[in-house]
């Protein structure tokens, strides 16, 4: 039995580093999109909405930097 997933046959980077790398991209346009919703709030003077915007934003930059950690200890193994 063959399997359709896509397994690094086509793009050549295996799934758990192309997981990785999807992550870490993902991480970061969120961190990028929080910016313009804590620019908004911060308009309407909606302090706990800016705050809980800017604590999901420093989590997505913390996770981003978690991944490219990890990301760029498993590309130099190989």
């Amino acid at each position: 039995m063959t399997s359709s997933t896509e397994t690094g046959g086509v793009t050549g980077t295996r799934d758990k580093s192309y997981n990785l790398i999807w992550y870490v991209e993902a991480c970061l346009s969120n961190a990028l999109r929080l910016e313009s919703y804590i620019q908004d709030a911060e308009r309407e003077k909606d302090t706990e909405v800016a705050e809980l915007f800017r604590k999901a934003q420093s989590d997505s930059r913390k996770g981003a930097e978690l991944g490219k950690k990890l990301l760029r200890s498993r590309l130099q193994d190989g």
